[in-house]
């Protein structure tokens, strides 16, 4: 969903699926198991590009609309592939439907996207990362269109009864006006994990408080690059510093596989501000594919971790 007119800060999210595309060109289904998942998600389901919805540069009421009209068109789609139809149980209608991963796109893609999912399963819990809240108040700007932007989404889709109670940020760090918006944070129905709480928690802590948190509702993933250090992570529009890092963020993430995720994405990715070796957009396809697996699978991977001889040994 290349749309960025909601932004608050830098643009240019608009080219972030494009990025994600680019940083994807030594991904191969052929060549698509993964160590660390001991699978190949492309062999488990039929994965289709379906490629950018056309959405208005001009008009943000018109392009919300159109992000909403596309997912739900595709939502309808019959669902084809050998993944898991854990999800079927959980929607209204009893059926299995597919599992989308968008490409951003600003974060503000996330509110019709839920008002889509919201149709077919009811609220839905989210897992949030991200470096900033999202949960501002709606009662701000210029215009009524003003006050839906990327920092405001979650308002919105709370305001519409859109989510659970049960939903969870992770890797906030983000600076704020005041503690009241902490406390409007948990009314909209949102736990807090701090990017440093890594370091008291480790990521095994962390994974077991989301999944305590999430339980057997369905959920969505909602993926911020801005999560990532920027040292590593450095295209995107709001960049914060001190975030996690690729490695421990990837660790999370498969510690996760078996929830009922129904869709996910990953968005805020600006490629004009990526550097020459396009560090950003080959991450963000990296994760890209590792929440393709996250949509498919059963369980967390249960690695073989073989003993291996160390000085004392050798003594």
């Amino acid at each position: 969903m290349p749309f960025d007119t909601a932004t608050s800060y830098r643009p240019g999210a608009r080219f972030g699926p494009n990025a994600i595309r680019s940083g994807s060109s030594r991904q191969n289904p052929a060549r698509g198991y993964a160590l660390d998942w001991m699978t190949n998600p492309y062999t488990r389901a039929e994965v289709i590009d379906c490629g950018d919805v056309p959405i208005s540069p001009y008009d943000n009421a018109l392009a919300v609309d159109q992000m909403e009209t596309a997912y739900t068109t595709l939502l309808a789609r019959p669902v084809n592939g050998t993944a898991s139809a854990r999800t079927a149980k959980l929607a209204r209608d009893g059926v299995e439907h597919p599992r989308i991963l968008t490409l951003g796109g600003d974060h503000t893609i996330v509110l019709p996207i839920l008002r889509s999912l919201y149709q077919v399963y009811g609220p839905i819990s989210v897992i949030h990362f991200d470096a900033h809240i999202d949960t501002w108040p709606s009662g701000g700007g210029f215009s009524t269109q003003s006050r839906v932007n990327h920092g405001t989404y979650f308002t919105w889709a709370f305001e519409e009864g859109l989510m659970s109670n049960t939903s969870i940020h992770a890797g906030i760090r983000n600076k704020l006006e005041g503690t009241e918006l902490i406390e409007h944070d948990e009314e909209i129905g949102f736990e807090l994990i701090m990017a440093d709480d890594i370091d008291d928690l480790g990521t095994d802590e962390i994974v077991k408080h989301i999944r305590q948190r999430i339980g057997n509702s369905p959920v969505y993933l909602s993926f911020d690059i801005d999560t990532i250090d920027p040292g590593q992570a450095p295209a995107t529009g709001t960049p914060e510093p001190a975030g996690w890092t690729s490695r421990e963020t990837k660790r999370i993430l498969r510690g996760l596989a078996g929830l009922n995720f129904v869709g996910a994405d990953i968005v805020e990715v600006a490629p004009a501000y990526d550097d020459a070796g396009e560090t950003t957009g080959i991450l963000a396809a990296g994760l890209a594919d590792d929440f393709l697996t996250l949509l498919i699978v059963d369980e967390p991977p249960k690695r073989q971790v073989k003993r291996r001889r160390t000085l004392a040994d050798e003594l």
